[in-house]
């Protein structure tokens, strides 16, 4: 598709870069991504999750051989007209793809909007080589959040499955079938609160949908917003940089994959797993910002 061409009601086929290059969101999450990587020359790759492009197209810009699957069509066209070919649709966890084909999975935004998160992890490690490593992005559960009963009322908590994950959660979730290498959170109050007024903006008029991106005027709309708002976005970044102690609204691990093996996750007496034990308090619990 030609650079000048048109998708429907005049929005142009790239706008989830354009959306990429005004959200400052989506950039720290390739930055995070992309550091948790590593080289990737010569492996083989799956995105699961790829936000319309927005993710999927500069991952397959830093090397190997990338596969994406997307749960809706709209979102898979939309990855399609940016990356090309080796692009397929789920319609639940299932992941349609040969045993041990991977090197790497990265989970970008999809465990929050699957119920049957387990599955979708059970299916990376079938589809992931021995040693293979998977990435995960999710929503940060954060207890006394400042931000967590605003976007409540504006339906932006998290996914339509969940609102997100703890550490707690998350180790968890990976720890059947993967060692968990490295966990961390990011993305601090101020840049999530103008993101969130940012997107609460654009859901007001748009005569209720679930998705903004998901109709041509919603999508223009999103542009058109973040693009007023992203020099506050760049005053928000340097804001947060003072909140270096606070944990961040979105967490991301990789985890390495080793026999699959069914685990009980051990609990203390007052109720707190290993690894909030380890943190020295409850996962979520620190700094309401």
């Amino acid at each position: 598709m030609n650079q000048g061409e048109k998708t429907e009601a005049g929005v142009p086929p790239d706008w989830p870069l354009q959306l990429f290059r005004k959200s400052l969101v989506k950039q720290a999450r390739l930055r995070e991504i992309a550091g948790l990587l590593g080289p990737v020359e010569g492996k083989v790759c799956l995105d699961v999750g790829g936000d319309c492009g927005a993710l999927s197209q500069p991952l397959r810009e830093l090397g190997g051989t990338w596969h994406s699957v997307d749960l809706t069509e709209r979102g898979v066209e939309s990855v399609r007209r940016l990356v090309g070919e080796r692009v397929e649709r789920i319609t639940g966890p299932k992941l349609p793809f040969e045993d041990g084909l991977f090197d790497i999975i990265v989970i970008g935004d999809m465990l929050e909007r699957m119920a049957e998160d387990g599955e979708l992890v059970a299916e990376c490690h079938r589809c992931l080589r021995a040693a293979g490593r998977l990435i995960v992005n999710v929503p940060h559960i954060k207890r006394w959040a400042v931000l967590t009963p605003l976007r409540r009322m504006f339906g932006l908590a998290g996914g339509p499955a969940r609102a997100g994950y703890s550490e707690s959660q998350l180790f968890d979730l990976l720890k059947d079938g993967f060692d968990v290498e490295a966990a961390h959170t990011y993305s601090r109050f101020f840049v999530e609160a103008l993101d969130t007024l940012a997107q609460s903006l654009v859901r007001r008029g748009a005569r209720g949908e679930q998705d903004s991106e998901q109709d041509a005027p919603g999508m223009k709309k999103l542009l058109r917003t973040y693009s007023i708002l992203y020099p506050f976005f760049q005053v928000a970044a340097v804001l947060d940089h003072l909140l270096f102690f606070a944990k961040g609204y979105r967490l991301i691990g990789r985890a390495r994959r080793r026999q699959w093996r069914e685990r009980r996750t051990p609990v203390l007496a007052d109720g707190r797993s290993i690894a909030e034990a380890a943190l020295g308090g409850r996962i979520g619990t620190a700094a309401p910002f």
